[in-house]
């Protein structure tokens, strides 16, 4: 008791005179900043979505994992638990057919919403990538000059630093920040990767002796930092689809024409085979049309094969 009533007596003494107590940071100019992430899954999902769910997970101090979500119909309800867990953004991972992986990434209550097919999925379980962090601190995020070109890559790039970026004292959020995520737009999709910053000291003025093999160090001492990147994981493809002006609904506000569904290549790969299957079948039929012509078939059947037959004789 002692120590609240110590922070609150100086935090009335950092006031000056004639000021409300109740003044927030506000009202003194100073925007906090106050995200919350509501992350959760579908039912159907795979081993290597649950991995990379739990990795962002332990990326994002700021976010509430929940059970998995029933319905992938009724996605509007996904507006009540968020309301319900007093989160502002929510990231939802859609699992279809068991292949298949959409990500949605929403701000509550208003919008907007992205939907995006994942792709090329690398768990830090399966990368032996030699970076490491710290759990919980806080990312430098880093996108690429075409987030600034189009508009839609705009609200993707909005969205992303609500949701990626640690708010300073946010819930289990640790003071520093050792690691960056690179946000890059290449053929029309959106790769993710994360890195350590890496800082080595080296000193100023060593030099080599190549008679001696012994290191010299100036007489200054003074010391500067290699600083370097090496990647830590996880790694993933993203891919826009849609965005919706509301938070999992409204009008779509864009729309990927280039987009292909995976269900659809799927079905070109089948037609395909059949086509080949297909194509042999015909080829068929014509060579049983031709000995029907010639008179060598019976019944349409083959006949049998006739000792005497000259054929049979001289072959």
């Amino acid at each position: 008791m002692a120590s609240v009533y110590k922070t609150l007596s100086k935090a009335k003494g950092n006031r000056p005179e004639g000021e409300d107590d109740k003044t927030d940071n506000g009202a003194n100019g100073v925007r906090k900043n106050k995200q919350r992430v509501l992350i959760l899954s579908s039912r159907g999902v795979t081993y290597r979505h649950r991995h990379l769910l739990n990795d962002l997970a332990a990326m994002i101090p700021h976010g509430r994992k929940d059970v998995k979500f029933d319905s992938k119909s009724k996605m509007y309800q996904l507006n009540e638990l968020a309301e319900l867990y007093n989160c502002n953004n929510v990231m939802f991972f859609e699992a279809r057919k068991g292949k298949d992986l959409y990500m949605w990434f929403s701000k509550v209550p208003n919008g907007p919403t992205v939907k995006m097919h994942a792709q090329n999925l690398h768990t830090m379980e399966e990368l032996h990538f030699t970076g490491n962090c710290l759990k919980g601190s806080r990312p430098v995020l880093s996108f690429d000059a075409a987030f600034e070109q189009e508009p839609h890559l705009k609200v993707i790039k909005e969205v992303f630093l609500h949701i990626f970026g640690v708010p300073q004292g946010a819930r289990k959020s640790k003071p520093f920040i050792d690691h960056v995520m690179s946000f890059s737009v290449a053929d029309g999709k959106i790769w993710i990767r994360n890195y350590e910053i890496r800082e080595v000291e080296k000193a100023k003025g060593e030099e080599k002796d190549e008679d001696s093999n012994k290191s010299k160090k100036s007489k200054t001492g003074d010391r500067d930092t290699d600083i370097s990147l090496v990647e830590i994981g996880p790694r993933f493809v993203l891919t826009p689809i849609v965005i919706q002006e509301g938070a999992f609904g409204g009008p779509i506000i864009y729309e990927n024409k280039r987009f292909v569904s995976p269900n659809q290549v799927r079905a070109d790969l089948r037609r395909a085979k059949a086509g080949r299957h297909n194509a042999r079948a015909e080829q068929r039929r014509e060579g049983l049309g031709k000995k029907a012509s010639l008179g060598l078939l019976k019944n349409g059947e083959e006949k049998e094969a006739d000792a005497l037959d000259t054929r049979q004789l001289f072959a």
